[in-house]
């Protein structure tokens, strides 16, 4: 599929300060695709690219558990050429302030829980909100959100991770639902979550020791086999999660 577009478009990466999240933006800047890309992170470097001295980097702040943020993010896009496409990059699984995945339902904690929907389903799911009605009508538009496999409720075979397992299953519902929406008034939409398989970052950092060399992916890595399966992807494949190599993550 020949994705080079002829007139500006704005590539909006959400997580833009995170492994993945900046490899999408220096990916998304060096494609030819997007003449702005616009990286949105709670804590935005504040630098600012150029390339062939037209700065094309935009950067700004949000914050998926603060509803405002992604409201004025949103403002701020509005400003820019066109959005062709916002790729959503968070995810939360474990913090250094004791957020970890529950191994039984013992460990089950409702402000744990509540956390983690917040940044893996809801924040997202606000993210289509405002910045969706941004898009055009026509033509290829995308939105994209990073899911996992262990979101899927009919290969979960291994139990435990029930907070991290729960939230990556309502955004995979968000995005079925949004795409049956979005398809209405946008006839060229892809609206699909992305499952990056094990990347080197510190989301996976604690779980890498029985991932196989061959399994786990720089950022880039990643990012590359995600970037060929968004553009083989057209409107016949909104509403559903695919893996890094090609392949549907099942419901």
């Amino acid at each position: 599929m020949d994705t080079t577009l002829s007139s500006s478009a704005t590539a909006v990466v959400v997580g833009a300060s995170g492994g993945l999240g900046r490899a999408w933006v220096a990916q998304r800047l060096a494609c030819g695709q997007f003449t702005t890309v616009l990286a949105l992170s709670r804590t935005p470097s504040g630098a600012h690219a150029a390339v062939d001295g037209e700065a094309r980097l935009v950067e700004g702040h949000i914050d998926l558990q603060d509803p405002s943020s992604i409201a004025q993010a949103a403002t701020i896009a509005g400003t820019l050429p066109p959005i062709r496409e916002v790729f959503v990059a968070s995810g939360l699984l474990h913090a250094d302030d004791g957020l970890a995945p529950e191994k039984s339902m013992r460990a089950l904690d409702a402000a744990q829980l509540q956390r983690l929907f917040e940044v893996n389903a809801i924040g997202p799911a606000l993210v289509a909100r405002h910045f969706m009605p941004l898009m055009p009508r026509d033509g290829r538009v995308v939105f994209a959100a990073l899911s996992a496999r262990v979101g899927s409720i009919t290969d979960n075979r291994l139990g435990g991770w029930y907070g991290y397992r729960a939230s990556k299953a309502a955004l995979n519902q968000f995005i079925r639902t949004l795409a049956i929406e979005w398809s209405r008034t946008a006839k060229g939409s892809v609206c699909v979550g992305l499952h990056p398989g094990t990347v080197d970052t510190a989301l996976s950092a604690p779980f890498q020791a029985n991932v196989a060399q061959d399994r786990l992916f720089t950022p880039q890595q990643s990012v590359a086999a995600l970037d060929a399966v968004l553009a083989s992807l057209g409107a016949a494949n909104t509403g559903q999660v695919y893996a890094w190599d090609g392949q549907p993550v099942p419901a």
